[in-house]
């Protein structure tokens, strides 16, 4: 009895050292049905088009996993994204002829100082995460009203360079591509590479003995608050660009789709667990979801449908292989 189950618990770690790599197989697999549905779908543009349309939310995504790392979760994400988004429209249509990059790093300082804000509520007041973000959440969408005057920022109102932020390219790769992948890689090596990683890591998997060992850990729960926001400034920014609109209920409900490109990705919700992998295959497969099951013709209720069924069987497997990775860990001590 006890050989079976410690067969199982291998079996659970396999699966876990391999999972990016199943998702990678069945987004595959997914992609060659859909191909086979309807022959436009691997085309270039299309999956340039697609590529494009997830990069938004790629970068949302690295912010989530860290908070979701330390246990935590962020609602609030979409409320900074539209207040960021409107400010910088708003200011860039008040200075049309203002450098697109002072626009961006501006989208970036406001989400950084909601950010802020919000890690020192969690972290210093203890108050619980999902309590802070939602109260913050109506906050921010408020503010981005009151700024507005409740009126919307519309194409006409912004500059050219300020719309070419998202929709330009270089050496042939749109703007949005090359941004994402400029974060993925800072973010690949901040937490794979530097002290702090590690010690966010640490903080997820074991709060309690990562205090006991001296990492700071109110510090570690502010810093990832405040550099979700900053994303989320950026992702703002971006979206306003991307979408030549800026209104007070933008990016509503997004932070949603945030947590399942997470959770698809292989992010323990739990805290503790989460590759940078993990997370764009994630993004990817839900922007395959919503380009290929229009193009095949499925109903957009079903559609709501399959991305549900397919984030609740990501949640179900990845309970199953924790559960198993901490049997066999359990298994090894006592013997």
């Amino acid at each position: 009895m006890a050989e079976k189950t410690v067969e199982k618990a291998s079996l659970s770690e396999r699966i876990s050292k391999f999972r990016e790599a199943g998702l990678l197989l069945f987004i595959i697999i997914l992609s060659v049905i859909v191909q086979f549905r309807n022959g436009s779908f691997l085309t270039i543009e299309n999956l340039n088009d697609m590529i494009t349309n997830t990069a938004i939310l790629s970068i949302l995504a690295i912010g989530m996993m860290l908070v979701i790392i330390t246990r935590g979760i962020d609602l609030s994400i979409g409320a900074t994204l539209a207040l960021a988004g409107m400010i910088s429209a708003l200011t860039v249509g008040a200075y049309p002829n203002l450098n697109p990059i002072w626009a961006v790093g501006l989208g970036i300082l406001i989400g950084l100082g909601c950010g802020a804000v919000l890690g020192l509520i969690i972290a210093k007041a203890g108050v619980l995460p999902i309590i802070a973000t939602l109260g913050m959440m109506y906050i921010f969408r408020g503010l981005t009203f009151m700024v507005s005057g409740g009126k919307w920022v519309s194409a006409h109102q912004m500059p050219a360079s300020f719309k070419e932020i998202a929709t330009g390219s270089f050496l042939g790769i749109n703007h949005l591509i090359l941004i994402a992948v400029v974060m993925y890689l800072i973010f690949y090596y901040f937490l794979n590479h530097t002290r702090t990683g590690r010690q966010i890591y640490a903080v997820g998997s074991n709060p309690e003995s990562a205090k006991i060992s001296g990492i700071p850990h109110d510090r570690i729960i502010w810093l990832v608050y405040t550099l979700m926001g900053g994303l989320s400034g950026l992702a703002g920014v971006l979206w306003v660009s991307k979408f030549a609109s800026a209104q007070g209920d933008t990016a509503t409900g997004y932070e949603l789709t945030v947590i399942a490109a997470c959770v698809l990705g292989g992010v323990n919700i739990a805290g503790g667990s989460g590759k940078i992998s993990g997370i764009i295959l994630g993004s990817v497969l839900l922007g395959i979801l919503n380009n290929a099951l229009p193009l095949i013709n499925v109903s957009p209720f079903w559609q709501m449908g399959i991305q549900g069924s397919i984030i609740l069987l990501a949640v179900i497997l990845n309970a199953l292989v924790k559960r198993g990775v901490d049997l066999n860990a359990l298994m090894r001590r006592k013997i």
